[in-house]
């Protein structure tokens, strides 16, 4: 099938996108977003705050091996990764539904920018001082009765829209 192995993984040019998990409960959730990230060579995840960290067997159950490959690192809060993203140049995204924020499929990347895109909480979303801090808020629009999304299946909406717009999939 032509699958990279995990030195190679290692080695590859990475999508430009680093993955933020601010606060996530479930570690089903943690795993499947290393596993979509290493679909699609996202840059890096970091995990922030009540987010489990690897080694972990219900990470491992979703993840498949992902958390080996997928580059990450831990924050004890969700704003000092925005300070470290922010300080590398980074622009940084919440992915949330508040005044203003750009749909999804509006949303326009600039060519030579490395972008960071923070996923919340399962019942809270992202905090609203991370929101704050961020170069704006981007969402995802939804049409039926619920008005959010599980936050694997947001993640993967999202890194599969980066990586059409950054052309990675032609």
């Amino acid at each position: 099938m032509g699958r990279m192995g995990r030195d190679e993984f290692v080695r590859a040019h990475k999508l430009p996108l680093t993955i933020v998990l601010d606060n996530i409960r479930s570690l089903h959730n943690v795993g499947a977003v290393f596993r979509t990230s290493d679909a699609f060579r996202v840059h890096r995840v970091l995990l922030c705050g009540i987010t489990a960290t690897p080694p972990a067997a219900e990470i491992h159950k979703t993840a498949l091996g992902a958390e080996d490959v997928v580059e990450w690192q831990y924050y004890a809060d969700t704003m000092q990764a925005v300070e470290a993203l922010r300080a590398e140049g980074c622009r940084v995204y919440s992915i949330e539904q508040v005044e203003e924020s750009i749909p999804l499929q509006s949303f326009e990347v600039e060519e030579g920018i490395e972008y960071a895109v923070i996923l919340g909480n399962e019942v809270k979303g992202v905090q609203q001082q991370v929101v704050d801090a961020c170069d704006g808020s981007i969402e995802i629009p939804q049409f039926g009765t619920k008005h959010s999304l599980n936050v694997s299946v947001t993640g993967g909406m999202v890194i599969w829209e980066f990586a059409c717009k950054m052309g990675w999939v032609k």
